[in-house]
């Protein structure tokens, strides 16, 4: 046999590697990081994988993505919500060149931080940065355009969107995979489902089915609670659970995988892994758990004024229950008349 054909067949006898995607979007970007947190265990998925696209870590254009073939991608991790028009056309296109489309993350999944800019608007957001911040020098209050003409030429920038979505709102995603960031185990069970050909039906959620609550160290009451505080409040720290200390905790609305990394930090959720399995809304969830531990001990009802008093407690109550999922609640938006 010609040396040739030996090389041929014991290229044909090894295994093909994994063709792989990661692009960052509307995010803090702590997903690309996340990637890197799995430490040593990124030598494994270079053995079984090849990174096409890359952008944050590689010098990778969008011609490179062009010129791929319709589902060159095998696996395309794709973070960050879409709040402009470039990420929605990019998302179309790794859409377009992958098999499997896997939205990484809070803001992926969720609409994430981000998000939270749905309680204003484009105009609203266009006069804090670039007019009415008292740090600015910006007399002739120049706000950006998507294109201007210059003596060089024509310059354009992407149209920022009234509204954050989630990345399911624009293109067809096949697995979620939550947390702000997901933690490395979670990232290693999606790498190794995808490597042995095991993934969960597609639409699945790569994570467990149980509560932040049940991943949680502090032991669990029904003590009333009748003061609603933050962390810093708390007179002093006790290993109980935070909700029964006064401190709003997201772990009975959101679903674990984290190993209720906050909590062994002594901080409270704020609700990074989405709701729980068959939960309709997170926030809403949340607030119900809350309402059923308000109030005061030996007594069956409290005054109006009395439960007035108590929600007035809550600092910031979007931020507080919709923190990583606004975009993706019953009510996901301001609306103006």
């Amino acid at each position: 046999m010609s040396k040739k054909k030996k090389e041929n067949k014991k290229d044909a006898g090894k295994k093909k590697k994994l063709q792989l995607a990661f692009y960052w979007a509307a995010s803090c970007g702590g997903c690309e990081i996340a990637v890197l947190d799995i430490d040593e265990k990124i030598l494994d998925v270079v053995a079984v994988a090849d990174i096409l696209f890359w952008p944050v870590a590689l010098d990778f254009k969008y011609k490179d993505v062009e010129a791929m073939k319709d589902n060159t991608i095998d696996v395309c991790f794709f973070n960050g919500g879409i709040r402009n028009s470039e990420q929605e056309q990019i998302a179309k296109l790794l859409r377009k060149k992958s098999k499997v489309m896997v939205a990484f993350g809070a803001c992926a999944v969720l609409g994430g931080i981000p998000g939270l800019a749905n309680v204003t608007n484009k105009k609203e957001i266009f006069d804090v940065v670039y007019k009415d911040n008292p740090s600015l020098d910006n007399p002739k209050k120049i706000v950006p355009k998507t294109s201007v003409k210059v003596k060089e030429g024509t310059l354009t920038l992407p149209e920022f969107y009234d509204s954050v979505s989630r990345l399911d709102h624009v293109i067809d995603v096949d697995y979620y995979l939550p947390g702000c960031p997901p933690v490395p185990d979670l990232i290693m069970t999606a790498v190794g489902a995808i490597v042995e050909g095991k993934l969960p039906p597609k639409g699945s959620v790569i994570g467990p089915l149980k509560s932040v609550c049940d991943e949680c160290r502090f032991e669990k009451s029904e003590k009333k609670i009748k003061e609603i505080k933050r962390i810093y409040e708390l007179d002093k720290f006790e290993e109980k659970c935070l909700l029964e200390q006064g401190v709003i905790c997201m772990g009975p609305a959101t679903r674990g995988s984290c190993e209720a990394r906050c909590l062994d930090a002594n901080m409270p959720c704020t609700g990074c892994g989405g709701p729980t399995p068959n939960a309709l809304d997170q926030g809403a969830k949340m607030i119900s758990a809350l309402a059923s531990i308000l109030g005061i001990e030996g007594e069956e009802n409290m005054s109006d004024e009395e439960v007035e008093k108590l929600i007035e407690q809550v600092v910031d109550p979007v931020g507080t229950f919709y923190k990583y999922g606004l975009p993706s609640a019953l009510i996901n938006r301001r609306v103006d008349k």
